[in-house]
C-alpha cells in the first residue's frame, strides 16, 4: 500500500467534504499582493522590467533587444526537435484544426421575426489576443497547439504567444515548432505576472492585446484578476485538476494509471479517483507505487505531493449516485468515465469541462491529439464555462433590419412599452414625430 490520501465520503463531515472541493487558486489574496508591484513595474518601466523579471523570476538570461523571438530562432527550432516529435505536433494540430473548424460560426445570420422585420447575429474576430504558454514545470507545446489553432481559425489579425524563456534566454524549441505549424509567428520571451502585465499595457517590444487566454500558475491567475479591468482574461484556467471516475467494470490499476496523468503537472494540481467499489479503490492503492516506479523523479515528486495531500487521493463513495453527486459538486476540469459502458453514466454527470469516456480515452489523448480543446476552466468554473473554442476569439454583434412595411406594428408595441417605463425619448423616437421625418 502507498501513503495516498484515502477519503471514505460517508464518514466525512460537511466541512471535510467541502475541503475536498478546494483548489490551489482558491485563495489568491497572498498572490495578488505579490503581483501588484510586478504589474506596476511593467507598466512604468516596460521592457526594462521584463528583462529584470526574466532574470530574477524566470531565472533566464534574456539579452537586451531579445524579448521577441526572431525568425532565425524559429528556423533553428525545427533542427532542434526530433523529426518524429515534429510529425506528432503536426498530427495533433491537424486533428485540433478539424475539430475547431466545425465550431466556426457563420459570418452572419438573419431571421425574419415578423414579415419585413429581420434580426440576427454577425461574428467578427477579436482584434488582438495573447496566448499564455506556461513553462515552469515543463515544456508545453500542446498548450501552443490548443490556443493557436482556434485563434487562427477565428481570423484574429494580431496573435502573440507569451512564454517564459529557458535559462539561456531561448524559448522551448517544440513550442516554436508548434506555433509556426499552427500559423503564429510572434512569440515574446516573458512569463508569469509580468507577461500578463506586458500584454495588458504594452511595452516597447510587446504589443498590447485586448484578450489573454491560456492556463497558468496562481501567479498568472492572480495577475489576470488584478488586470481584468484592463484586458479580457478569458476563461479561468489555473493549475491542472482531474477526476477519474471508475465503476466496477474496470481494473483499479488502470484507474491509478490515469489518476497520475494530471497529478504529475505540479504540486498545485488536484486529482481524485472516485469510485463506489472498494476493490477498485484498493487495487488502485496497490498499483500507484508500481506506476511511480516507471516515472521520472520530478513527476513522482509532483504527483506524490498531490495524491498524499489535501487536493488529491482516492474518494470511496457509498453508491453510484454518491459518485455522481460528488463529481457534479467538484465540477472538474478533466473527467474520465472509466467504464465498459460509459454512456450509462454520462446522463447523470452535468458539471465537467471535459468528459472522456471509456478505457481507451485517457486524458493524454485529449491533451495532445484528439482534437477538442484542452484549455479548460478550473476551480469549479466548469459550472458556467466551457473549453476554449473558436468562439472565444470572435465577438458577436446583434444585427437588426426593419422594412417600412414592418415598422408600424413594431413601433406601436415599442411605443406602449416605452411610455409604461417612463422613457419619453424612447417613445418619441417611434411616434408620429418619426413618421413626419420619414414622410419627407
Amino acid at each position: 500500500m502507498s501513503d495516498v490520501s484515502f477519503h471514505r465520503l460517508s464518514s466525512l463531515s460537511v466541512d471535510q467534504r467541502s475541503s475536498l472541493l478546494k483548489r490551489a487558486e482558491g485563495d489568491l489574496s497572498s498572490f495578488i499582493e505579490k503581483v501588484r508591484p510586478i504589474i506596476q513595474a511593467v507598466k512604468d518601466e516596460g521592457d526594462a522590467a521584463l528583462l529584470r523579471f526574466a532574470r530574477e523570476l524566470d531565472k533566464a538570461d534574456v539579452a537586451d533587444g531579445g524579448l521577441k523571438v526572431s525568425e532565425a530562432e524559429f528556423d533553428a527550432a525545427f533542427d532542434k526537435v526530433d523529426k518524429d516529435v515534429v510529425e506528432s505536433i503536426g498530427f495533433g494540430i491537424e486533428n485540433i484544426r478539424h475539430f475547431h473548424e466545425e465550431q466556426r460560426p457563420e459570418t452572419m445570420w438573419l431571421k425574419e421575426v415578423r414579415p419585413g422585420a429581420y434580426a440576427g447575429d454577425r461574428y467578427t474576430p477579436i482584434a488582438s489576443v495573447a496566448l499564455y504558454v506556461p513553462r515552469g514545470k515543463g515544456a508545453f507545446p500542446s498548450v501552443t497547439m490548443m490556443t493557436s489553432v482556434p485563434a487562427v481559425i477565428a481570423g484574429v489579425p494580431q496573435i502573440a504567444i507569451v512564454t517564459p524563456a529557458t535559462s539561456d534566454g531561448s524559448v522551448d524549441a517544440a513550442t516554436l515548432v508548434a506555433a509556426r505549424i499552427a500559423g503564429v509567428e510572434t512569440v515574446y520571451k516573458c512569463g508569469g505576472a509580468h507577461a500578463v502585465a506586458a500584454v495588458a499595457y504594452g511595452t516597447e517590444t510587446v504589443k498590447p492585446a485586448v484578450k489573454i487566454v491560456g492556463p497558468g500558475s496562481p501567479w498568472v491567475v492572480a495577475a489576470k484578476s488584478v488586470l481584468s479591468p484592463i484586458i479580457n482574461t478569458g476563461l479561468p484556467a489555473g493549475p491542472s485538476e482531474a477526476i477519474i471516475f471508475a465503476d466496477d467494470s474496470v481494473d483499479g490499476g488502470l484507474a491509478a494509471l490515469d489518476l497520475l496523468i494530471e497529478a504529475e503537472h505540479g504540486p498545485d494540481s488536484s486529482a481524485y479517483l472516485v469510485t463506489h467499489n472498494r476493490k477498485v479503490a484498493e487495487a488502485a492503492l496497490i498499483a500507484i507505487p508500481e506506476h511511480w516506479s516507471r516515472m521520472s523523479e520530478q513527476r513522482v515528486e509532483f504527483s506524490r505531493a498531490v495524491l498524499t495531500g489535501k487536493r488529491g487521493g482516492i474518494v470511496l463513495t457509498e453508491s453510484l449516485e454518491d459518485s455522481y453527486r460528488f463529481i457534479n459538486d467538484y465540477a472538474p476540469e478533466h473527467l474520465e468515465i472509466l467504464s465498459t459502458e460509459p454512456f450509462a453514466h454520462l446522463g447523470r454527470i452535468t458539471e465537467a469541462a471535459e468528459i472522456l469516456m471509456g478505457p481507451h480515452t485517457p486524458v493524454t489523448l485529449a491533451n495532445f491529439v484528439l482534437g477538442p480543446n484542452a484549455v479548460l476552466p478550473t476551480s469549479r468554473w466548469a459550472r458556467t464555462f466551457g473549453p476554449l473554442s473558436v468562439t472565444d476569439f470572435v465577438k458577436r454583434s446583434s444585427v437588426g433590419y426593419v422594412t417600412s412595411a414592418a415598422y408600424p406594428e413594431l413601433a406601436l408595441h415599442a411605443r406602449r412599452l416605452a411610455r409604461y417605463e417612463g422613457f419619453s425619448s424612447h417613445e418619441n423616437a417611434v411616434s408620429e414625430i418619426r413618421d413626419r421625418y420619414l414622410a419627407g
